[in-house]
């Protein structure tokens, strides 16, 4: 449609077979193979359509339906008349002097095609006109670059419109809806010589031709369109001919493009050719195939979603569409549209590209972007893409927009972060891989306690569709000490996100029975809704399979359905679920589980797997769900379904344990541990889909409920590679009231510093503390301790304090904390008056160096257990000169600190 061929660029191009086009340098900060970012520049926007573009010497040709053309949105400058063109300068998108009109006499004129010569010197025009400037001319158009100017003696004509041009250096061949040209009949295709005069070729087609491209060798012509035949040939959307005659070289009988499909564009390179489909109807093929040079097909992506036009450039095809559906090549299912995508010339895998466009404005077909070309003489290449669309990357930007192949700007999304720790050895940090929309491998850095040095670097990929959980095991930690983490994420340029928010997790000194439990058994799945934000849902299993919150539940909903701190989501049985964040395939045994608390008479899914996220799966089965009566349905699908339901109702708003296994010996269903149904089927549906919990279809299953979606408290979901036990679902059943530590934070109520050099002076209302021996200063901490709760007693205590900014604010000394004795006051305490000490210390920070960092020290469990239930006061005393100054809690960037981390559990 773009492409022309001089014999100089055939050669060149067949000796770099398998380079996959122009063999300028790839950017180095994207991920390769990808060449251009995603961010998109500053271009001069058209008030139309943009069907075609071409490029020479560092100018872009803008051909298609519009008036006028404009800054970009917040840009300098005027709008300017441009009558269905415009040239635009290729590294600045502003407009050069070149100005062309093109009209005609009746209808809409539009220019439907462009395409430079080889020697770059002539610019060819189709579409639907008759002058350009003035000139008369009859759809086709020879423009002299140099001049601006259209060549008065290159008048052929073509009584309809053209649609698409590939020029050589002798030869032009056109595709269209014209049925003759210069008189004579030419049916769709034609070729004439750059004098303008009728050639022997003939290529007569039934319906209109829509795309044409020269094969690298030049002896032959691809066709594409809407036909049916080829010189009477079946050959359906696609056909190659002879460049000479005309002749079918190789035809594509109907269905090998669904009838109810066409080829839009076509692309060749120096390994082959490639097809942009579009189809209407059901069983339409609208993806892409790739072709080698003897005419076999290479791959074919079965995406849907009318892909428009396709580039290749350095190994990648790039291509405009609005794909939605792309589960039948293993990637996102049907849903949001994608408008440019990037994939390998050798295979259907996208890759991390992903800038995108909207459809366009309703008065128009709504199909986004239209067109792609590659200009750039220099070091620096431009994709420029044209179309409807009204905006890019969700800014205002019509009908044109340019990606460069650097510098990349673009930093990753900030990472979604929390912790969680099960046992007294190891915190596990988890956080929903970030997005970069031209690099889709990361690089994340993990901060411990406001650190300026990570802890840990972890790589990770992630696609729009497939942002998978990264996670790292901090082992270095103490039980019953409260540590926060945050996480940033790079690309390869060094481009950085912000800090994630602060993930807070304090260390429990026993593990938690239930959860440690779920662990040991093999889960590959565990969502325990312990997040404070949406949409992340962390898997707490070694599986990395995280989930998404869809429209908001409540999270943070207490009691859960276990002992300890953990709480459960409310769904509110209309559009609120979570998915998981990951294709997958189940295969062979399984068990699903989860904790339920209800009072619906509407039933709803519990959990189960589909093969959709936020839409209704058209496969779906694994199930547990509920009736509109309360019972439980646990179901697989053979190609029927099977299923196990429970005699009792459990809708009663007490918590309950509901399990699905199936493995060799067949399918179980137990609630509350116990098991009530069993049956011998040991197979279900295969297919690749998503976890879900709170909603999915639940179309043609037995006793279908009123609701897919479950109204009520969701707790503790599981998923496991194995078909578990009875014995080790009641063991799960019975550790869920097992005891488990709870941990209160207590932050100081009053806080303030004494310093020697100023004896009488009150520092009540600082920001700051201050602790050092010589000359002293001694900081002072009151806190109000809550009792124990019932059935526990004291197992840990530690005091956490956090260093300021200020340089040199760590210490290399130690600091004692000592219990008060005396009484003070925050706005009264000085120098000259502070309280009197207990003779003994009852803990010891040390380590402290760093400043803007969070320390904490162990205190003396039988000291502050006496002391539960009322107030305490602590100091900060040394015997040091290297000053320790510390954030008071007036201070904002304190974090909560100074706090006593009290940690509670079974005597």
């Amino acid at each position: 449609m773009r492409r022309s061929w001089g014999l100089t660029a055939a050669l060149v191009l067949t000796v770099a077979a398998g380079a996959g086009g122009s063999l300028a340098p790839t950017a180095a900060a994207l991920t390769p193979p990808v060449a251009f970012t995603a961010d998109d520049l500053p271009t001069w926007q058209t008030n139309g359509v943009v069907w075609a573009l071409a490029e020479a010497n560092d100018t872009v040709f803008v051909g298609g339906t519009f008036s006028a053309i404009r800054p970009p949105e917040g840009g300098s400058g005027t709008p300017k008349s441009a009558v269905n063109f415009a040239a635009l300068n290729a590294a600045t998108g502003a407009p050069t002097d070149c100005t062309l009109s093109f009209t005609v006499g009746s209808g809409t004129a539009t220019v439907r095609t462009l395409v430079v010569s080889p020697d770059k010197k002539t610019l060819y025009a189709g579409g639907y006109f008759g002058a350009v400037n003035g000139t008369p001319v009859s759809s086709l158009a020879a423009i002299d670059i140099a001049t601006c100017a259209p060549r008065a003696n290159f008048t052929p004509s073509f009584p309809a419109t053209v649609r698409a041009l590939a020029v050589t250096d002798a030869t032009i061949y056109a595709a269209g809806d014209f049925g003759t040209v210069e008189g004579q009949t030419r049916q769709r295709f034609a070729a004439i010589t750059t004098a303008g005069d009728l050639l022997p070729f003939t290529a007569n087609a039934d319906e209109p031709g829509r795309a044409i491209e020269v094969t690298p060798n030049g002896q032959h012509v691809v066709l594409g369109g809407d036909f049916f035949t080829v010189n009477g040939a079946n050959s359906h959307a696609l056909a190659v001919v002879n460049a000479t005659t005309g002749a079918v070289a190789k035809a594509y009988p109907n269905g090998w493009i669904p009838q109810n499909s066409v080829v839009k564009d076509i692309e060749t390179d120096a390994t082959g050719f490639y097809t942009a489909n579009e189809g209407t109807g059901g069983g339409v093929f609208d993806g892409r195939i790739a072709l080698n040079l003897d005419f076999e097909q290479r791959w074919r992506d079965t995406c849907l979603g009318a892909t428009q036009a396709v580039r290749s450039y350095q190994g990648v095809l790039y291509s405009a569409s609005h794909a939605h559906d792309c589960a039948s090549v293993g990637e996102f299912p049907d849903g949001r549209r994608y408008h440019l995508l990037a994939q390998p010339t050798t295979s259907t895998g996208k890759l991390g590209w992903l800038p995108d466009t909207n459809d366009g404005p309703p008065e128009v077909e709504g199909i986004g972007p239209r067109v792609m070309t590659v200009s750039g003489t220099g070091t620096t290449k431009y994709l420029w893409v044209g179309g409807e669309f009204t905006t890019v990357n969700s800014a205002p930007a019509q009908g044109l927009t340019r990606f460069a192949s650097g510098p990349d700007t673009g930093a990753p999304t900030v990472p979604v972060a929390s912790a969680a720790a099960v046992s007294p050895n190891a915190v596990h940090v988890r956080w929903r891989s970030s997005l970069d929309l031209d690099d889709s491998k990361l690089t994340y850095k993990v901060y411990r306690n406001g650190g300026a040095t990570p802890v840990a670097t972890v790589q990770g990929d992630s696609l729009h569709w497939s942002r998978p959980q990264v996670s790292f095991k901090d082992t270095n930690v103490t039980p019953g000490q409260t540590y926060t983490y945050r996480v940033t994420a790079s690309d390869a340029a060094g481009n950085t996100s912000s800090l994630s928010a602060t993930a807070t997790v304090t260390v429990p000194t026993s593990p938690e029975p239930y959860a440690s439990q779920v662990i040991a058994d093999g889960a590959g799945l565990y969502w325990r809704f312990d997040e404070s934000t949406t949409p992340y849902a962390a898997d707490s299993s070694n599986g990395d399979n995280s989930g998404l919150y869809i429209n908001a539940p409540a999270l943070r909903q207490t009691p859960g359905a276990v002992g300890g701190a953990s709480t459960a989501v409310a769904l509110n049985g209309t559009d609120e679920q979570i998915h998981s964040d990951r294709r997958q395939t189940v295969t062979g045994a399984f068990t699903v589980e989860t904790w339920f608390r209800t009072t619906t008479n509407r039933g709803g899914k519990l959990i189960g797997f589909g093969n959709n996220t936020t839409r209704n799966s058209g496969s779906y089965d694994k199930h547990l769900y509920m009736t509109n009566t309360g019972n439980v349905v646990f179901g697989v699908s053979t190609g029927s379904a099977r299923t196990l339901t429970s005699l009792g109702s459990y809708n009663n708003g007490a918590w309950h344990h509901a399990v699905g296994t199936q493995g060799p010996e067949g399918m179980r269903l137990y609630v509350d541990g116990k098991l009530v149904g069993s049956n011998g089927v040991s197979t279900n549906q295969q297919y690749a889909g998503y976890w879900h919990v709170g909603a999915d279809n639940l179309a043609g299953w037995p006793l279908r409920p009123t609701s897919n979606f479950f109204a009520g408290r969701i707790d503790e979901a599981a998923v496991y590679p194995t078909a578990l036990t009875a014995a080790q679902v009641a063991k799960h059943y019975s550790l869920a009231s097992a005891p488990a530590d709870s941990v209160a934070t207590v932050t100081a109520t009053e806080d303030t510093y004494a310093n020697a050099g100023a004896p009488s002076t009150n520092y009540g209302e600082s920001g700051s503390l201050a602790v050092r021996g010589t000359s002293a200063y001694e900081s002072y901490l009151r806190f109000t301790l809550p009792p124990a709760p019932a059935g526990t007693v004291l197992k840990s205590a530690r005091l956490a304090v956090k260093t300021t900014t200020l340089a040199g604010a760590g210490s290399a000394d130690s600091q004692s904390v000592v219990p008060v004795t005396g009484s003070w006051t925050e706005d009264g305490l000085t120098y000259t008056n502070r309280p009197a000490l207990g003779p003994t210390p009852i803990g010891t920070l040390t380590g402290a160096t760093d400043g803007s960092a969070i320390y904490s020290a162990a205190l003396n469990t039988s000291a502050i257990s006496a002391a539960l239930g009322g107030s305490y006061s602590l100091a900060l005393t040394s015997t040091g000169t290297d000053p320790l100054w510390l954030w008071s809690s007036e201070a904002a960037a304190a974090e909560g600190t100074p706090q006593l981390v009290l940690t509670f559990g079974a005597p």
